[in-house]
């Protein structure tokens, strides 16, 4: 590798970004490609919460019973599309396996490390990109409106107690003054006081591309599409533009990222959900925090571009049209919750997570290839564990032992039906 290799970054959300920033922070010549822009996936569209309390995985203890009213309700907290169940099925398999609580004990042990360290990794890239002040450290409220619901959560809350994670619980009469906003119809609260949240996630995407690009790096609005090898590695990266040729790749191309891991000799189930998100300009209320609705599994953030009710899940693939009635679904829960909330001038997105079935990421070197790296696979904690990915993958790239263990989050975990 030549002193100041370049590497190829497949993806131009929070990870591709992230590890552009780390790389140059070591020298290392960098080139984004994404055929959507800088920002412009799941990076822009998603609830802007730094959730570090996440240890929890998708799969729960009892998901299996579930998976009916997933079928027959498209609107639910939790929702497959009935086209896209023959396709999804081997999915949705290990997706269940990954649901023993002797496994999902086993999964949330190995997110804590990534959690823990999340929000430090950001903080020198905002800093970098003169926006330290968009990363709010207020801590965020989950909510319960009945003691079932509540009574659901123990087992969660516990385990993410026994990993040392942070929790507060809340009364009624504390839930009311903790957020007056709140329509009066919760039993329940619980703090998360680690967690924070970013003003407004696209901006901070704009910022820390424009710093790659203030630093020498190169973004292009342009789709990886395989690559070419030489004596069994990957020296180039074919585009419909033309080759780019590179010392190292990182592939961090989200929910398109599973075609470019098979094109160098690893495949793995990623799939996707959809997430949904309703945007209001003026609200007419503004909590002081990031809000969780442990009844309906959405969450509701104050950014600097109004409010947003974002959450859900849609397993659907990535062609199907979205199901905006999901996202106005958001909207009915959110009258519930703050009484005259206005919704004039209210937008609608949807937006693709990457998303394995055991709710961990995918971050390692491919096994025979050590100048290929990959990152993505982040679920609902892309935003998250963007900056840590990055500083990670970067180590990797450049052949160094990586700051944490990755072995939990190699691509190999799934051979042999594991």
């Amino acid at each position: 590798m030549t002193t100041q290799p370049h590497v190829l970054i497949a993806g131009a959300g929070f990870v591709g970004l992230s590890t552009a920033l780390y790389l140059q922070r070591e020298g290392a010549r960098v080139t984004l490609l994404d055929p959507n822009g800088p920002g412009e996936g799941a990076s822009k569209g998603n609830a802007a919460v730094l959730a570090v309390d996440s240890v929890l995985p998708v799969a729960m203890p009892g998901v299996l019973k579930d998976v009916p009213g997933m079928l027959l309700d498209p609107l639910g907290p939790l929702a497959i599309r009935w086209s896209y169940l023959p396709r999804i099925a081997p999915w949705l398999v290990r997706f269940v396996a990954a649901s023993r609580r002797s496994r999902v004990e086993e999964i949330a042990a190995a997110l804590r490390p990534l959690l823990a360290s999340a929000i430090e990794a950001y903080l020198p890239l905002a800093e970098a990109a003169g926006v330290p002040d968009m990363i709010r450290r207020t801590g965020w409220l989950s909510l319960y409106e009945t003691d079932e619901s509540f009574r659901k959560a123990q087992w969660g809350l516990e385990l993410q107690r026994r990993l040392g994670v942070r929790v507060e619980l809340l009364r009624a009469e504390e839930i009311r003054q903790a957020e007056p906003t709140l329509a009066p119809i919760y039993k329940h609260g619980v703090i998360h006081p680690e967690n924070a949240y970013v003003l407004d996630p696209w901006r901070l995407a704009q910022s820390l591309a424009e710093t790659v690009q203030r630093q020498g790096g190169r973004i292009e609005r342009r789709a990886l599409t395989g690559f070419t090898f030489r004596d069994g590695r990957p020296v180039a990266g074919r585009t419909a533009k033309g080759e780019i040729d590179f010392d190292v790749v990182v592939v961090a191309a989200g929910a398109w990222s599973r075609p470019l891991a098979r094109a160098l000799g690893r495949d793995v189930p990623l799939d996707t959900e959809r997430g949904y998100h309703m945007t209001l300009p003026n609200p007419g209320v503004m909590p002081r925090r990031p809000l969780y609705s442990g009844d309906h599994s959405f969450a509701v953030t104050p950014l600097e571009i109004g409010l947003r009710f974002a959450g859900t899940v849609e397993l659907g693939g990535l062609d199907a049209p979205p199901n905006y009635d999901r996202a106005e679904k958001l909207l009915t829960h959110g009258r519930r919750m703050f009484p005259g909330l206005e919704s004039r001038g209210a937008s609608r997105w949807m937006g693709f997570r990457p998303s394995m079935p055991d709710s961990l990421p995918v971050i390692g070197r491919v096994p025979g290839l050590p100048n290929a790296v990959l990152a993505f696979g982040h679920g609902h904690l892309g935003l998250t564990l963007g900056a840590i990915t990055g500083k990670l993958a970067a180590a990797l790239a450049l052949g160094r032992p990586p700051a944490l263990d990755v072995a939990p989050y190699r691509a190999e975990r799934f051979q042999g039906g594991g």
